[in-house]
């Protein structure tokens, strides 16, 4: 399995419309797509025109193959003018032998400041009394 990781950045003041957009041309084309198999929209908390989409796909070979066959019909000519700066995507797949840790907090991602790679988090400092 492949997931994808697409970042959006809208025109300004824009986000909502481009999810609009992205969830109708999912929910029109997705289900015929062979090989994929859904994806999630998220927000970027400190900026707010930006759009993240992660989408899983059987292989990543599937995926080009639906990118080729989209750039030829033109499906994705509307979200490319709404636009502020060019789709970036990047293409993953997790590592052999990885166990998938369980969301804290639905599907929340949860990030520790406080610890440096490969360390434990570390206690924040507490505010004197």
């Amino acid at each position: 399995m492949a997931k994808v990781i697409v970042e959006l950045q809208a025109k300004p003041g824009r986000r909502a419309e481009l999810k609009r957009l992205i969830e109708s041309i999912v929910a029109e084309r997705g289900p015929s797509q062979r090989g994929f198999l859904g994806s999630t929209r998220y927000e970027v908390l400190d900026d707010p025109d930006r759009l993240i989409e992660i989408a899983d796909w059987e292989s990543a070979q599937a995926r080009v193959t639906h990118m080729q066959e989209s750039t030829g019909t033109g499906t994705y000519e509307p979200l490319l003018g709404m636009l502020a700066a060019p789709f970036r995507a990047t293409v993953i797949r997790q590592l052999p032998g990885v166990v998938s840790p369980r969301p804290v907090h639905g599907d929340a991602l949860v990030s520790f400041p406080n610890a440096g790679p490969g360390e434990r988090p570390r206690p924040a400092a507490q505010p004197a009394s």
